[in-house]
């Protein structure tokens, strides 16, 4: 299964289709295509129930900001939900994060690790609009859009008459564009800067989940990765999503590296330069390793390796002696052990087995989100543009 999907991926992704072998040409992109046309009109039927209301639309009694994208997984969906999350979380909004748990929930385990402290909830469940239900009726909720004052509320204090953390004031909808049962107040797409939207194709012959005009029904951009991105690359990034929809506002990010802990002590914190001058082998199963493998080449190890599996990909004992045999050839090469570097989505994924690599040492990169200015779109400017939807203003304005 692994080889097929990164036979998939690697036409999705090709930019000249004629370099590809024979076999995948006339054999496997047919096939492919076929698929792709009945996924074209199951997403075509879906659209049009719900269009014609034959397929309901929920209204939750809070705010909801979706995040999401129209490709498959590395485009930045859930550092920008935690990113999202803090930033109301700390401004006294306590939002809950409805997630699908994909692939075991690797993703809500680190929003757990992330958020723990601040008043913010993860629900679970293919059933987003039933889990909010179950979620409010447990804790409680208030709409942050309404005060019983004449002027909005202020982010750097509670909203008023709503002193209780444990109350639900948002919901943020963890990879939400394609979840169409749930109304929502902003949505966000996420565009990662990298990869872009491959060969434009509808799965599976392509990466799309939609096709671009789907950005149509975005209120809000962010082009991810823009830091490995060329300015050149960007402007014509920016130029692609403007010819779909002019007014669409546009904003950057990207992941900066913070530390690294220890697979096998958790409240290990080990700074950056801790890697410079060694031997780094880069093990992910994450959308984007490219970017991941970038961060770990600017570092100043000596020599960078590289073991890319599927996104979500679960480890097995045999991808363990795999990653051993690679381990063990780059020692007997530079005579220095290796050390294995995962993403915290891979330890969150599967802690335990990663383990099992000793006494090779494996560390775990954490990473965090930023939003960086460029051409006309400042860091503030997408805070400002939830406090828009929430009607509430920032402190210090007048």
């Amino acid at each position: 299964m692994e080889k097929v999907r990164a036979v998939v991926k690697e036409i999705a992704y090709a930019e000249n289709r004629a370099k590809l072998s024979p076999l995948k040409r006339c054999v496997i992109i047919p096939v492919l295509s076929f698929a792709s046309a009945l996924y074209t009109l199951a997403l075509s039927l879906r659209h049009s129930l719900y269009r014609f209301r034959l397929l309901r639309s929920h209204r939750l009694a809070v705010p909801v900001i979706s995040v999401g994208n129209l490709t498959w997984g590395g485009n930045g969906k859930t550092p920008m939900v935690e990113f999202i999350a803090r930033f109301l979380a700390d401004s006294g909004i306590p939002p809950l994060i409805l997630t699908r748990g994909y692939a075991g929930g690797d993703e809500a385990r680190m929003l757990e690790r992330h958020l723990f402290g601040r008043p913010a909830k993860i629900g679970v469940g293919a059933n987003r609009a039933a889990v909010a239900a179950s979620y409010f009726e447990r804790y409680g909720y208030f709409d942050p859009r309404i005060s019983t004052s004449n002027q909005s509320p202020c982010l750097d204090q509670k909203v008023e008459s709503h002193l209780n953390l444990e109350k639900i004031g948002a919901v943020i909808l963890d990879d939400g564009m394609q979840h169409w049962s749930l109304q929502r107040d902003l949505e966000i797409v996420m565009v990662n800067g990298l990869t872009l939207w491959g060969n434009c194709k509808l799965l599976p012959l392509g990466p799309l989940r939609e096709p671009l005009t789907a950005l149509k029904r975005a209120d809000v951009a962010v082009i991810h990765n823009a830091d490995l991105v060329s300015v050149q690359n960007l402007k014509e990034i920016e130029h692609m999503i403007q010819e779909v929809k002019e007014s669409l506002p546009i904003f950057f990010t990207i992941m900066t590296p913070s530390h690294f802990f220890e697979v096998a002590n958790i409240n290990s914190k080990l700074p950056l330069g801790a890697l410079s001058n060694t031997i780094i082998v880069c093990v992910s199963a994450i959308g984007s390793a490219n970017a991941f493998v970038t961060a770990m080449e600017k570092i100043g190890a000596s020599y960078v390796d590289r073991l890319d599996f599927s996104d979500h990909h679960v480890f097995q004992a045999r991808d363990v002696d795999m990653i051993r045999r690679r381990l063990e050839e780059l020692e007997d090469k530079f005579d220095s052990k290796p050390i294995v570097v995962v993403t915290e989505k891979d330890y969150d994924r599967d802690s335990e087995i990663l383990k099992h690599l000793h006494p090779f040492k494996v560390l775990a990169l954490c990473s965090e989100l930023q939003t960086i200015s460029h051409i006309g779109c400042t860091k503030n400017g997408f805070k400002k543009l939830l406090t828009e939807v929430l009607r509430v203003k920032l402190p210090g304005a007048n």
